[in-house]
């Protein structure tokens, strides 16, 4: 993998990942999200992929799938990431919570290289809920 980070400016820059996707980063997060919101987004997505995926393969009938991440930094420099917490919602009918808790404890535990690797410094927690959607 690799990825170029090019200085447009002021505190805005521009990312292209190595498969050729741009994103606006902007330490101001004014025109982009800052570097560390993208911490928390990729960790989220990364997430949400894995259960999304795992709901599928149990035929679960969800039709929307949400992460809230919120993440606290510490209070010196640098200001790094101490605890990330995702809660995630899914939306459907007849949706078994086992398949939910189970399908997030295996994305934290196994899959999401993202919070795993944040793992080893922050302190990650998951939670979920399931609504009628």
């Amino acid at each position: 993998m690799s990825a170029k980070v090019q200085w447009l400016d002021g505190n805005k820059f521009v990312a292209t990942s190595g498969s050729g996707h741009a994103v606006v980063f902007d330490g101001d997060k004014a025109v982009g999200a800052s570097p560390m919101e993208m911490v928390l987004m990729a960790a989220g997505s990364c997430s949400s992929v894995d259960v999304v995926s795992i709901l599928q393969k149990t035929k679960q009938q969800f039709v929307r799938c949400e992460v809230a991440v919120e993440g606290k930094r510490a209070n010196a420099v640098p200001a790094v990431f101490t605890d990330i917490h995702l809660h995630f919602t899914v939306y459907g009918n007849d949706i078994e919570e086992k398949h939910v808790e189970r399908a997030v404890k295996l994305s934290a535990d196994k899959y999401c290289s993202v919070s795993i690797m944040l793992g080893a410094s922050v302190n990650i927690t998951h939670s979920f809920s399931v609504l009628a959607g």
